[in-house]
């Protein structure tokens, strides 16, 4: 549009022309937009805002009155702020080529007076504290003009044919000389260490394998020795070997036959001699058995013949009493006793007989006491009479 200017983001836009700007500046700052100016009433003009560079070369004298060639470069621009832009327009608006121009004049000037005030060796070893003093003592001065410096650099120093520096690093450069022999010095040594290690494990080396190939002939020789020999020692162990076999076999053979000597004679024997005790044994129980089977059927077989003949004995006394006169006192009563004497009669002698079957002679080879007729006699009619242990009866 006609009449309507913006400025560029690194340009500060200066309108001059109609009423002041601040601070009673004889134009007005525009920086970030547009504005719109009045062709023939209004001037435009714009002051670069972007990154300026000045390069120093001064020879400097220092305390001691040494001169050294000094190089610093120097970063600087226009500050943001209006004051800065202001200030910078009023002196560098028509020809701002001039910044550089006297910010480089204005840090040789500081660099000169704080060089002045240091020795070399401060100078050579503390350039950050140098760049440091001419930036505070430049930056009042630098701001009244409307610049601010971003950095301060000391490129190079010099002290030209005088040669103090160098003198001044001669120890620096003898000692490190110095180091540098010494380490010299100590890899030769190294090397030399190493070429002596290595020719004494060279020469052990030499003196093993001499020693290993002494070895391996003197086991060829001692091998040789051996096989020469190996023909009648083999046959003598061979031959001590089978003895030993023959030894250990006739043992073998001695305990076989001994455990079948066992197997075949002994132990037969001796089961068929428990076979003949068992069987002697098994017999004699058997007799026993037998006795004494015998012996109680000869018992039972005399009582049941004994009681088979107490009815008949019974009977006999009983018809000894027939057509007796036999006086009865008590009645039925006396009748039952006399019945009953009967009967005890009967089995007195069946008991007495059985006594005298089964006592037979005593140790004297006399009847015993039951075998002498210790029972009484019954007397019965006609003459007739048996025993009794209770004495006779009278029979009238």
């Amino acid at each position: 549009m006609f009449g309507y200017r913006v400025p560029a983001p690194d340009e500060a836009m200066l309108i001059s022309g109609g009423r002041r700007g601040l601070g009673g500046a004889p134009f007005r700052v525009v920086t970030g937009h547009g504005k719109f100016v009045l062709p023939v009433f209004r001037k435009v003009r714009f002051l670069t805002l972007s990154m300026c560079e000045s390069e120093v070369t001064e020879t400097c004298v220092t305390r001691q009155g040494i001169a050294l060639h000094v190089r610093a470069v120097i970063a600087f621009k226009v500050g943001n702020d209006h004051e800065s832009i202001i200030n910078a327009g009023q002196r560098f608006l028509s020809d701002q080529e001039q910044m550089s121009v006297l910010t480089g004049r204005i840090f040789a000037g500081h660099l000169r007076a704080i060089i002045g005030s240091m020795t070399v060796e401060e100078i050579v070893t503390e350039r950050q504290k140098l760049a440091a003093e001419v930036l505070d003592t430049s930056k009042t001065e630098m701001a009244k003009i409307g610049l601010i410096v971003d950095s301060l650099q000391i490129q190079s120093i010099d002290d030209g044919d005088t040669g103090y520096i160098d003198a001044m690093s001669a120890p620096h450069k003898a000692a490190i000389q110095r180091q540098a022999q010494i380490a010299q010095a100590q890899a030769t040594q190294a090397a030399v260490e190493a070429e002596q290690a290595a020719a004494r494990k060279q020469a052990e080396y030499a003196r093993q394998t001499a020693v290993v190939k002494a070895e391996y002939s003197a086991e060829v020789d001692r091998a040789q020795a051996q096989a020469g020999q190996a023909g009648p020692l083999a046959q003598a162990h061979a031959q001590q070997e089978v003895l030993a076999a023959q030894t250990e076999l006739a043992q073998r053979q001695a305990k076989l036959r001994q455990q079948q000597l066992v197997a075949e004679v002994v132990k037969p024997a001796e089961a068929e001699a428990e076979r003949v005790r068992i069987l002697a044994a098994a017999e004699a129980q058997r007799m026993k058995i037998q006795a004494e089977a015998a012996a109680s059927y000869d018992r039972v077989a005399l009582d049941r013949m004994l009681i088979d003949q107490l009815p008949q004995i019974v009977k006999e006394a009983a018809g000894g009493l027939a057509g007796a006169n036999v006086n009865v006192l008590n009645g039925a009563d006396g009748l039952g006793e006399i019945a009953a004497g009967l009967v005890s009669q009967g089995l007195t002698i069946l008991d007495s007989v059985r006594q005298n079957l089964s006592g037979g002679q005593d140790s004297d080879g006399q009847r015993s006491e039951n075998g002498k007729g210790g029972n009484s006699l019954l007397q019965l009619p006609g003459g007739k009479g048996r025993k009794s242990d209770d004495g006779p009866v009278d029979v009238d």
